[in-house]
């Protein structure tokens, strides 16, 4: 039998989901010749644009779209998290995601589960069929399981992630090369494990297109050199969308879905150093490299990407703000952040979030209190390095994530994407596999 021919001879349902790390919606919609295939599966099921998550950072998003809960239920709230009780933080990995994702329920119902180059699932779970996790992870060696997998990995052209410093280069050609190679690789080793049809649910990632939108996406928006080379990239990424739907066998669903939308950015913006001068934080020394050089009349600092918090008696180590005042000393926060302008007299939020409005379960001890959804053209950084300014138009990168316009395909004549979010892609998928969860376990909806 031939590539995708076989079928196992039962009844069950089967999905195959390709995540891709940040495609805008928009970005397919104004641009159909690119996106075929993409245009094909909105007109024969749906397509539409979803909302990510607070805050729409890779690390919060993916165990979002994966599991169907929130952050307060995941426990990650982005690629630096604070450790409960102290100012130390860490990169959350695999083993920090306390909520159970989708591959995890699938395996539990007697299904089998591919799940290649998730992020934030490192190391790879063992109780599912195979796994390779995505960025983050040190090698292909360590991030494979079982052995058979890491095997083919290692003696293919197969790469984990494209690298991000060639994009910090004038010359942007080794980087373009890079991440098409890279792309075409992970679409090789797809297409391998799609055709073993051992699996009831594949979750395959594709993060290239994440780098290349970092890089190359003034490119893009204001016709420069590498604009054609923009979209050829992600005319090969359709192709092979394309390819893999034109394999499946008849008993796969096909789901195509995206964590975040992308703007053109404008200026770094260093949150820290703002609050500095702004009298809310201050450092015991002068170098203020972490967190934990904050003094003691500190009251607030952030994380990226626009997280702010409270130095809250009881809470952190040598908290300030005493928890009687937390709800004035927010709101204070709260109105200093919504009248903040920057360099262009433009305000930097387009809208600041209560913790309480978008974090709820019993993993929320670390949430920040409030998180600033900036306007187009401000990308909120940390910054506790001493800088010279606030806003900074200089750095490498000219592309933002943004909340709104990612986007979710489905391949389903039943499919309707519409008010949808990231939490509805899980209870999609399960609904598709046909796998029962509680009224109350997720917080997204099916969307077929």
């Amino acid at each position: 039998m031939g590539l995708f021919d076989r079928l196992r001879g039962n009844d069950t349902p089967r999905v195959a989901f390709l995540g891709i790390d940040g495609l805008p919606h928009g970005l397919v919609v104004d641009n159909p010749d690119t996106f075929s295939t993409l245009s094909t599966i909105a007109d024969e099921g749906d397509g539409g644009q979803i909302d990510s998550t607070v805050p729409p950072d890779s690390s919060a998003c993916w165990p979002v779209l994966a599991s169907g809960v929130n952050p307060g239920e995941t426990g990650v709230y982005g690629f630096q998290d604070r450790e409960i009780g102290s100012y130390d933080t860490y990169v959350p990995m695999g083993r920090d995601v306390q909520a159970t994702r989708v591959w995890d329920r699938a395996t539990e119902a007697g299904l089998d589960a591919t799940v290649m180059n998730a992020p934030v699932t490192f190391p790879p779970q063992r109780t599912v069929q195979r796994m390779v996790s995505g960025y983050l992870s040190p090698d292909i060696d360590s991030a494979a399981h079982p052995d058979e997998l890491r095997k083919h990995l290692a003696e293919s052209d197969y790469r984990l992630s494209v690298n991000a410093k060639l994009g910090h280069r004038s010359d942007k050609t080794d980087f373009i090369k890079h991440a098409r190679e890279t792309l075409d690789a992970r679409y090789d080793a797809f297409s391998h494990y799609l055709a073993e049809d051992d699996w009831d649910l594949f979750f395959g990632v594709f993060t290239a297109p994440d780098r290349v939108n970092h890089f190359l996406w003034n490119d893009y928006t204001d016709g420069g050199t590498y604009r054609d080379d923009f979209l050829s990239f992600y005319s090969a990424l359709d192709d092979h969308i394309g390819a893999i739907r034109g394999r499946l066998p008849d008993d796969v669903v096909l789901v195509v879905g995206s964590t975040h939308g992308f703007t053109r950015l404008r200026h770094d913006v260093y949150c820290n150093e703002w609050l500095e001068r702004e009298g809310w934080l201050s450092y015991d020394d002068n170098e203020h490299d972490t967190l934990s050089d904050i003094d003691d009349d500190t009251r607030a600092y952030s994380l990226v990407p626009g997280r702010f918090y409270l130095n809250l008696e009881g809470r952190e180590p040598t908290g300030s703000v005493p928890a009687s005042e937390y709800e004035a000393v927010r709101a204070e926060l709260q109105e200093d952040l919504r009248t903040w302008e920057g360099p262009n007299g433009n305000p930097v939020a387009k809208r600041v979030v209560e913790r309480e409005t978008v974090f709820r379960g019993d993993h929320d001890e670390i949430a920040p209190d409030l998180v600033v959804i900036p306007n187009e053209g401000f990308d909120l950084k940390s910054g506790f390095r001493p800088h010279d300014r606030v806003f900074d138009p200089d750095g490498p990168r000219t592309g933002m994530h943004t909340f709104e316009d990612a986007g979710l395909f489905v391949d389903h004549p039943d499919a309707k994407v519409e008010d949808a979010d990231l939490l509805d892609v899980a209870p999609t998928l399960l609904r598709l596999l046909d796998v029962d969860y509680g009224r109350t376990d997720l917080d997204g909806a099916s969307l077929v």
